[in-house]
């Protein structure tokens, strides 16, 4: 038997198109040509996501990270305190430190140390070599990244009393001569001289525009915050950052003398606080199994846990922690350690103080991880050597044994703050926080009961529904329409398609979710009647398969009542309905302001701007028209009605996204929250856009 009996393709002439990849190579040719082997910087330019995350805004964000990083760990570690971040117009950033200056001395052949550093992977200080106790950076490819996705770089050092400077033009060394003319190299620049004691780095790269996306940017705002961060858990050092990108330029000088105590307070805010300041410290040691020269070996890591925390009288939870320097906004073993010994310890203090609101629950009385972190604001943080992330991002911590440790300090700190023994305990402080958490165990017990007999309820069949809701027949294809009261309930129950459009009215002013307890939503008929219709529950146990409706179509007059009812529903699912908004199932009619009867023809604007707009136009035209104005959605026709809401293809409806709701949580927090005085002042401030200033 011959080739060509075997292979189908064999004598057939040239390869078809299907078999060639797009370089028109023979994809059957899997020989030792086919395979690619990527030198040095060639992988980071090839597979940037896997060193950074991704080619957009936090990609590029990352970059300017790796360089700050390498900076605040020279503070941490107690070589200088000053950090200098600046945003260039040309587009380039710039990191200046006044640490110990990355060694100018030969490191491999004619290639100083500061040029292996910025073009050799996994080269660095970080390796458990002495340089660093702890730090930021662990893979040793931080500089280098940076320079394998910039265009140019530049790495000014100050050491020995002058400045050496190493360029790099795409990722290659050298410098540029008297002329301006770039020529390749090994030998440092000495560009200027400096006092002998002053030392320091200053890296300034402009990323590569081929890498990353056109409209990628590093927000100053972002940075910013993260600087703020810094400067929490790095007490005492300064950090200045400048926006030269726009004139006038924007500058902030950062520094904090408080650590994590200071970082609690800023992120309370102006919410009130419920028992007082607790800070847990602690340390320990643990083994592990690393690599040395070939052979796994067994070191001794030392890890110190700090844990600044307090109650508030919010029901949001923020805990953020950090690894060294570094943000972990995923968490991991440090956090999964933290919240088990808060529980734990929750659990041992209520069950101690036997109170009688919990005592009536039995089995159920027990904290849960939400309910012992219902407003509670935390810090946490982990240091110790050569920690292990998950991926190059460092968004997550991998390293088990710190689980245990930040445990134990946390279970036993938290247990001496219970019973009276931290120096910092106080009675009144210990019974504040268990009376919230207590209420937070009843709120949850509550809401599950309730939630489980509408459940039952509603499985009967309609009889379980909201007495007030015209239902629909298609579940769940159909959507439900949320409208104020009998007024506007009447014509859309007329006009609406009964087989796919259901209506619910809602009588009165539902309750304000973002300042209500749960057992006060819980308590309210309206909340109640929107829980029950769409189906899924509420709170942390809404299941979004469960519900009964595709989408939910909030249709509000065109006013200021409207719009608070419209702001009371939105705040009630941003709080207890969360995943419809995921989901993109949450919609807000646009009803009509007006509407011009021109002859035989009837058109409807949406606004004062588009009402103004053709009035102007009718009567440069000479054009006869009558105009109407809708107060409500109830003095419509229903024709007027279906043609302008409910009719799907003439209507006009906005998705509310979760990206809606997260950039109104300001709006939320300061106008439906418990503090007064933001929403005063806010008040205040913005009573101008409305035509007057308010005399207080």
């Amino acid at each position: 038997m011959t080739m060509a009996d075997t292979d189908p393709h064999a004598g057939d002439g040239p390869i078809p198109p299907s078999r060639r990849d797009r370089r028109g190579n023979d994809l059957a040719a899997y020989d030792a040509d086919a395979i690619e082997v990527l030198d040095g910087l060639d992988a980071v330019r090839k597979r940037p996501g896997m060193y950074i995350g991704g080619t957009g805004s936090a990609g590029l964000t990352h970059l300017l990270w790796e360089i700050i990083d390498n900076a605040v760990d020279e503070a941490a570690a107690g070589h200088g305190n000053l950090i200098e971040i600046t945003f260039h117009v040309d587009g380039s950033y710039e990191v200046a430190d006044r640490g110990r200056g990355i060694p100018v001395d030969i490191k491999e052949g004619d290639a100083t140390a500061l040029e292996v550093v910025f073009t050799e992977l996994h080269a660095g200080g970080k390796f458990g070599n002495g340089a660093y106790g702890a730090s930021g950076g662990l893979h040793g490819v931080g500089a280098s990244v940076v320079n394998a996705l910039s265009s140019r770089l530049v790495a000014d050092v100050n050491r020995n009393g002058r400045t050496h400077r190493l360029e790099f033009r795409d990722q290659e060394a050298g410098n540029a001569d008297a002329a301006g003319r770039f020529r390749k190299g090994h030998s440092l620049k000495v560009v200027g001289k400096v006092p002998p004691k002053r030392t320091g780095t200053r890296v300034q790269f402009w990323p590569d525009a081929n890498i990353f996306d056109a409209d990628a940017e590093i927000s100053y705002a972002e940075v910013r915050e993260r600087a703020k961060q810094t400067c929490f858990l790095v007490p005492k050092v300064k950090i200045t950052l400048t926006d030269r990108r726009s004139e006038p330029f924007v500058t902030a000088k950062l520094v904090s003398s408080g650590g994590l105590a200071d970082f609690v307070e800023e992120m309370r805010g102006s919410s009130d606080p419920v028992g007082g300041l607790i800070e847990l410290y602690g340390t320990d040691e643990f083994t592990e199994q690393v690599p040395v020269d070939g052979q796994l070996t067994e070191v001794t890591r030392h890890c110190e846990v700090d844990v600044a925390m307090r109650w508030s009288a919010s029901f949001d939870t923020r805990v953020v922690s950090f690894v060294n320097t570094i943000p972990t906004p995923d968490g991991g073993t440090h956090i999964a350690g933290f919240e088990r010994a808060l529980t734990t310890a929750v659990n041992g203090a209520l069950a101690d103080a036997d109170l009688r609101k919990l005592r009536r629950l039995r089995d159920e009385g027990r904290a849960q991880r939400e309910d012992a972190q219902e407003g509670l604001v935390a810090v946490v943080r982990a240091t110790f050597p050569e920690p292990q992330f998950r991926g190059q991002t460092k968004r997550q911590l991998g390293t088990p044994q710190v689980q245990r440790i930040v445990n134990n300090v946390v279970r036993d700190g938290l247990r001496d703050w219970f019973s009276g023994a931290a120096a910092s305990s106080k009675r009144v402080h210990v019974k504040a926080v268990l009376d919230k958490i207590s209420d937070a165990v009843v709120n949850r017990v509550t809401t599950r009961r309730a939630l489980d007999e509408r459940r039952k309820a509603a499985a009967l069949g309609s009889g379980g529904m909201p007495a007030k809701l015209a239902d629909c027949r298609l579940h769940p294809e159909g959507e439900l329409l949320i409208v104020e009261g009998d007024s506007a309930a009447g014509p859309a129950k007329r006009a609406r398609d009964s087989a796919w459009q259901a209506v619910l009215p809602l009588r009165g002013k539902v309750v304000n979710a973002g300042k209500g307890t749960a057992k006060a939503v819980l308590d309210n008929a309206e909340a109640m009647a929107l829980f029950t219709a769409v189906g899924g529950g509420s709170g942390p146990a809404f299941d979004l398969d469960q519900t009964r409706y595709s989408r939910v179509v909030l249709l509000a007059d065109a006013d200021v009542d409207g719009s608070h009812i419209r702001c009371l529903v939105l705040t009630l699912v941003y709080h207890y309905m969360r995943p419809l908004l995921d989901a993109g199932r949450v919609f807000a009619a646009q009803p009509p302001t007006h509407a011009f009867t021109i002859g035989q023809e009837k058109r409807f604007v949406y606004s004062e701007a588009e009402r103004d707009a053709l009035i102007a136009g009718l009567d440069t035209a000479g054009r006869r028209y009558r105009l109407t104005r809708f107060k409500g959605l109830g003095e419509m026709d229903d024709d007027e009605l279906f043609e302008t809401t409910l009719n799907p293809e003439t209507r006009v409806l906005r998705q509310i996204t979760v990206g809606d709701a997260q950039a109104a949580q300001e709006a939320f927090e300061v106008m439906m929250g418990t503090a007064v005085d933001p929403r005063k002042n806010f008040i205040i401030s913005h009573s101008s856009s409305y035509g007057h200033a308010l005399d207080i």
